[in-house]
């Protein structure tokens, strides 16, 4: 129910039960009003025949009151008066006439207390009100009752029982109260009028900023309110569509500037206090995320919370993470359905080797299968058939694509993910920088403890893994074999061949260790042109094996160059941890001892560690 209906609704509640009121009133006062009326009209007819009667007694005509009484009766309003004689005049004068002998219980009563009587009799004719008035003896006046009574002051004499009709004056008090009642419902009338024309602005008013706030509710604020008084609802009206029209300017370039920011096409009729909102929520959740990435140590840690990111706030359950690795074409996949040990499945292996097979790192731009299912030829779930399809999001570190997120999904979901694309770019976006500056950490790191030539890790990498392999090795109970080994003749190369010649006889040297031994062994280029060796020994692989696996392997390579072919041999020597000394630089020296016994033993030869050696070296 609207105000409007609700303000008259009011007014026709309050004149009604106003006139209810007044009515309810009025009748009571009436009544009490026509009783009071009758009572003294009651009165001043008993007195008339009182005095009458006294008249005619001292007059001689007391027999001719009969006449009297009855033309009384024809009095308009007067239906019955009667006078009814008490004991002491019955006593004194006879009973008198037939009518003055016949009394009722009231009469009676009246007669015996001498207190007037008064009622309304109510019937299926006109109300008739009925007085019953006592003659009492008095000495007062001239002539006087004593004078022809034989009886004492204060007796009474008789009774005098008068009915007056009330039916014409109550219908002149109904009429009297209907004229009064009309009059006020007319002027109640009027006055609501006039009241309803008063409050109407305000109805509109108040009208008006429903309908324009439930229009802001919806976020649509060019709602206005149509009021052009010079009053104090037309001061509101102009203030709340000034108070619109600013909302509706500024949230509006708020919007577009976010939408901007995050890359998101805001539609014509949506809610812009809701979109702007969950845009400002995701800039929040964005910066939360990007400050978590910043604290993360590792590009894996970070490519964690992505995947974390994925899976948790955007319900994304199959997706691939791949890296670009700078310099050599390859991609390697570092998170595939949340799970970084999982090989590549969702496309073909063939883009580790060769990035540019994948289309994302080619182009540079977002690979969207659900609106193509043929545009990329490496996603090997291509088939209409299969119902999938994939969303590949290139990621740019130093204006190159150095990481890809690609998103797998029922081809039925493929709307709902490209709803969620420009959120997730914003995620992406913001973290790229970090990442991009956690490779570069990574990659200055690497090189920091790789050789530049060989490839292989450096003394430096020793020195930093020095704590970790000890512990390891110890924890577990195992021995640790160090295979320090030199090429002989080397310089003899360097002087006959040139450098060029003696690099590629290092690199040749390299890739014929890394062939020889496990992926857990480390392999350091221990500086110019020794090398060494560290593997862990059980039963089946002991450093005196590998030693003679890599003198072998060594002494059968060719190396060829551009004057020929050359053809070396390697010296090896052996020492194990903890046998040969409980500290690791102490069995890197005696490794070294060995290298030295086997080179002055005649070379192309591998020798283990004997504390003698100690003792015979200069």
């Amino acid at each position: 129910m609207n105000l409007k209906k609700k303000t008259t609704l009011l007014i026709v509640a309050l004149y009604g039960a106003m006139i209810i009121v007044l009515a309810f009133v009025s009748l009571v006062t009436f009544r009490e009003f026509s009783i009071s009326t009758a009572k003294e009209h009651v009165r001043s007819v008993a007195e008339v025949i009182r005095v009458s009667l006294t008249e005619s007694m001292i007059n001689g005509v007391i027999d001719k009151r009969d006449p009297f009484l009855k033309r009384l009766s024809e009095i308009e309003g007067l239906s019955q008066a009667r006078v009814i004689r008490g004991p002491v005049v019955i006593q004194q004068f006879g009973s008198g006439l037939d009518r003055e002998t016949s009394s009722d219980d009231i009469d009676q009563a009246v007669l015996t207390s001498g207190i007037p009587y008064f009622s309304m009799l109510e019937g299926d004719g006109p109300p008739v009100f009925r007085g019953t008035i006592p003659f009492i003896a008095s000495d007062t006046g001239t002539p006087n009752c004593l004078q022809c009574h034989s009886v004492a002051k204060g007796q009474v004499l008789g009774v005098v029982t008068i009915h007056l009709s009330m039916g014409q004056l109550r219908t002149k008090a109904l009429q009297t109260i209907g004229i009064m009642l009309a009059i006020i419902a007319s002027f109640a009338m009027f006055f609501a009028f006039v009241l309803r024309r008063q409050i109407s602005p305000v109805v509109r008013i108040a009208q008006g900023v429903q309908h324009v706030v439930a229009r802001a509710t919806d976020g649509d604020f060019s709602g206005k309110i149509d009021y052009r008084g010079n009053d104090e609802m037309g001061l509101i009206s102009r203030d709340l569509n000034r108070l619109m029209q600013h909302l509706q300017s500024n949230l509006g370039s708020i919007s577009h500037d976010i939408s901007k920011l995050i890359r998101y096409e805001i539609e014509a009729n949506c809610n812009l206090v809701t979109a702007t909102t969950e845009m400002v929520e995701t800039l929040l959740e964005v910066a939360q995320f990007k400050q978590a990435v910043e604290e993360d140590q590792t590009t894996q840690e970070i490519y964690l919370r992505i995947s974390q990111l994925l899976t948790e706030k955007f319900g994304v359950s199959t997706f691939s993470i791949y890296e670009v690795l700078p310099g050599n074409n390859n991609i390697r996949a570092v998170v595939v359905d949340a799970d970084p040990q999982k090989p590549i499945f969702w496309c073909d292996a063939a883009i580790l080797r060769h990035a540019d097979s994948c289309r994302a790192h080619r182009t540079g731009h977002l690979i969207d299968s659900f609106d193509n299912c043929y545009i990329c030829t490496q996603f090997q779930y291509s088939d209409p058939a299969s119902n999938l399809g994939h969303i590949c999001i290139p990621i740019f570190h130093s204006g190159q694509v150095g990481t890809i997120i690609q998103i797998v999904a029922q081809r039925s979901e493929g709307p709902v993910y490209q709803f969620l694309l420009p959120f997730i770019r914003t995620y992406l976006r913001e973290s790229s920088p970090t990442v991009e500056a956690k490779r570069l950490l990574d990659t200055l790191r690497e090189s920091s403890i790789r050789d530049a030539l060989t490839g292989l890790h450096n003394r430096r990498f020793l020195m930093d893994y020095e704590d970790t392999l000890v512990a390891t090795t110890l924890r577990k109970k195992n021995n640790l074999s160090f295979l320090m080994m030199d090429l002989d003749h080397f310089k003899q190369v360097n002087d006959t061949h040139g450098h060029d010649v003696g690099d590629t006889l290092l690199k040749a040297l390299a890739k014929t260790l890394r062939s020889q031994v496990r992926t857990s062994d480390i392999v350091v280029r221990y500086g110019g042109e020794e090398f060494l060796v560290i593997l862990q020994e059980n039963a089946d692989f002991t450093g005196t094996k590998l030693a003679e696996k890599i003198r072998v392997a060594v002494e059968q390579t060719k190396i060829q160059f551009s004057g020929g072919v050359l053809q070396k041999t390697i010296s090896i020597g052996i020492a194990s941890f903890p046998a040969d000394g409980d500290e690791f630089w102490d069995v890197v020296k005696a490794a070294d001892l060995a290298l030295y016994a086997a080179k002055k033993g005649g070379r192309n030869r591998w020798v283990c560690y004997d504390p003698k050696l100690a003792d015979n070296h200069p």
